[in-house]
Order: structure tokens, then C-alpha cells, then sequence
């Protein structure tokens, strides 16, 4: 008899995570709340530890004609001085692959679903809670359905029922400055040169080729938590925000429509010492939000979907199976969701002493040895 898991929550990690237990033999099913899934977002990146991932999982060759390789790139400042520059000889040698992938978050949620099947996603499936007995476990929905499967897995986001049901509601963590993210289109020359971002006064701006003449750029300031858009409207506040900043951040911003402007505070949560109990596990911002700086949030997750499968099928008992993923996951999930925070503090610095300091100190380190210090992240292969 076919084990069945189910899937709180159809975002990337979800639905990587179902068709992963798909592959070996596993009947996955996901339950996502809102009645259309489609879902939101701006640029996304996916760095080769999660390039690699998502080749196991049949997906990879899909993205090819959505995506765009990022070969360079690096850190300037405001007024458009390098701080430090990437390698890509470096990146090739060291993990014999591109080193990112640059797609439209709807396009790899589309792909994903494409892969999985529609036909294994239930919408308008909002949990409530769940049980669970030696024997398997029962979700219960808000339209009082329920349903029964061998094990949960809760991939419902930074804020997860799944997780609060497990080890209680908490508050997540203001980083202390908010963001705002577009995807545009506007060919420039300057964007040959490959990624950028720049770092200012409690400000950072980022730039990000895209395919089909598309760009991502990203925006942060600090801010007070849960702020309000400026009368002026949400592109006019962004654009007085960098105003003065090098090109072309003034004109790109000019270029974007105003609805096409996402913006959302940033928060993570402190790092859990277990995401299981029984036979319910947590994957993805359920069990490890973490803020962008990194660029590893749904890289990480993708991870996590690979390998509780691979545990799921090396292991006779659901149970051994999901604390052997937490066991492989929990201490490297957690050191990133730490260093991505410390990544945030530093580049939202406003003291302009401190923030000299730091760009002198970032440019004295060769950028084959800033590679090295991020091979532990994104030289990993699942």
C-alpha cells in the first residue's frame, strides 16, 4: 500500500516537495487555502545548490527558456563605486554549473505545477488544524472537511498553522526595514555587466537582468514596522528614496508601472531546535523563514524537498524518516536563517563612519575568497 502525504500549503516549496515524494512512490497531495493558485511575487533567484535540486526533480530544463544565467555582478555604493565584484570563472571552476538562475517567481510556480499536476492540488482548502495517532494523521479544514493521510508535512509559510499548531503562536521578527520589489521591462546597456546591488544610508538597491527584456530590482529602507505607502503613492516615496543614486536605479524605477511595486516588511523568526513531532514535519518558511539577503529562501526549500523524499523512501518508518530530515536539514537551515540576518544588519547601516569602514574592509577581501566563505551555502548538493 502506497503511503499518502499530505501537503499543507501550494507554493514552491509544497509543490517541490510533492512531486519529489511522487518520484519515489509516494501518493503527495497538496491543500492550498486560496481558491486560484497563483502565485505572487517579483524576480526570484536560484542559485546552483537549488539549480541542482530542482534537475533532480525534472525541472531544471523547463526553466531554460524563462530564465537567464547571472554570470556577474557584484557591490557598489550609492554613487555607483564597486565595493566588490563576482568571479565567474571562479563560480564555474568551483561548482561546474551556472551560478544563478534568474526567473519571475509566477513562471517557476507555473513549471512546478505543470510538473506536479493539477490534478494534485486541492484549492479553497484552508486547514485549521490537524491530529495525528500511531497510525497516521487527520487534517481538519475551515469547510469541515477532513482528511486522512500517513503524515503532514507543513509548508504553509512564514506564518504556518502547521507550526503554530505544533509549537505554539508566536510573533515573527521585524528586521527593521521594509522593501519593495517590481519586475519591469527595460533593455540598458548597463545591465550586461550582470547583477548589482548598492548600499547606502539605511537604503539598498538592487538590479537583476531578467529574460525576454525583463529586469528585477529590489529596494530596502528602514523603516517603522507595518509603515503606510506616502500620500505621493508607493513608485513616487521609492523614487524619493533614491534620488541621486547612480543609473540607471532613478530611471528604472521611472519605467516600472506603480501597480506592478510590491511592498512588504521584512521578517524572519528565530531559528527552532525541532520542526517534527511524530508524524508531522515542517519544510520550507514554516520551519525556517529567513530574510533575503541571502538570496536562499526558496533555494532552501527546494533542498528541503528533495531530501525529505530521499529519507521518506530510505526509511521503513514515517517517523525515523522525518526526524533523519530534520536531522540533515535543521543545523545548515538555521545557520543561514543567522547569517542572513547578520547580511541585513550590515547593509542597512546608517552611520556614514561605520558604513566606510565596512565598504574599505569588504573591498580588502578577493572575491575568490568571498566565493569561498559562500561555497558551505551554495556549493551544497542534495
Amino acid at each position: 500500500m502506497n503511503r499518502q502525504a499530505l501537503i499543507i500549503g501550494g507554493g514552491i516549496g509544497g509543490l517541490c516537495a510533492a512531486i519529489a515524494l511522487r518520484q519515489k512512490g509516494v501518493e503527495a497531495t497538496v491543500f492550498e487555502r486560496v481558491s486560484e493558485l497563483k502565485e505572487v511575487g517579483a524576480g526570484l533567484s536560484l542559485w546552483v545548490n537549488a539549480i541542482k535540486a530542482l534537475g533532480k526533480l525534472g525541472i531544471r530544463e523547463v526553466l531554460q527558456d524563462v530564465s537567464i544565467t547571472q554570470i556577474s555582478g557584484g557591490l557598489r555604493n550609492a554613487q555607483g563605486k564597486w565595493i566588490s565584484g563576482a568571479m565567474p570563472e571562479e563560480a564555474q571552476k568551483r561548482f561546474g554549473a551556472a551560478l544563478i538562475l534568474m526567473v519571475h517567481r509566477a513562471e517557476l510556480h507555473e513549471a512546478l505545477l505543470e510538473k506536479l499536476g493539477r490534478d494534485n492540488v486541492r484549492l479553497a482548502a484552508d486547514c485549521s488544524s490537524f491530529e495525528q495517532d500511531a497510525e497516521g494523521v487527520t487534517a481538519h479544514f475551515s469547510n469541515g472537511e477532513t482528511v486522512r493521510g500517513d503524515f503532514l508535512i507543513g509548508a504553509d509559510g512564514i506564518n504556518s498553522v502547521i507550526r503554530a499548531k505544533l509549537f505554539g503562536q508566536a510573533k515573527p521578527r521585524y528586521s527593521g526595514y521594509t522593501a519593495w520589489r517590481a519586475v519591469t521591462e527595460y533593455d540598458n546597456p548597463l545591465f550586461r555587466q550582470g547583477a548589482s546591488e548598492s548600499w547606502g544610508k539605511g537604503a539598498r538597491f538592487g538590479i537583476v537582468p531578467m529574460s525576454q527584456g525583463r529586469v528585477y530590482w529590489f529596494a530596502t529602507k528602514n523603516a517603522e514596522e507595518g509603515a503606510s505607502d506616502a500620500p505621493a503613492g508607493r513608485k513616487r516615496e521609492v523614487s524619493a528614496c533614491f534620488r541621486g543614486w547612480h543609473e540607471p536605479i532613478e530611471a528604472l524605477i521611472e519605467t516600472t508601472d506603480e501597480r506592478a511595486i510590491l511592498r512588504n516588511d521584512i521578517y524572519d523568526r528565530p531559528p527552532l531546535t525541532s520542526w517534527t513531532k511524530g508524524l508531522v514535519t515542517l519544510l520550507g518558511d514554516a520551519a525556517h523563514p529567513m530574510t533575503p539577503n541571502l538570496g536562499q529562501g526558496a533555494c532552501q526549500a527546494i533542498e528541503d524537498a528533495v531530501e525529505i523524499a530521499d529519507c521518506i523512501a530510505g526509511n521503513k518508518e514515517i517517523t525515523a524518516a522525518l526526524q533523519a530530515y530534520e536531522a540533515r536539514r535543521l543545523r545548515r537551515t538555521n545557520r543561514i536563517v543567522k547569517q542572513s540576518w547578520q547580511v541585513g544588519r550590515m547593509g542597512q547601516l546608517e552611520n556614514g563612519f561605520v558604513r566606510s569602514l565596512r565598504d574599505s574592509l569588504i573591498k580588502l577581501i578577493p572575491a575568490s575568497a568571498q566565493m569561498k566563505q559562500l561555497e558551505w551555502i551554495i556549493g551544497y548538493e542534495v
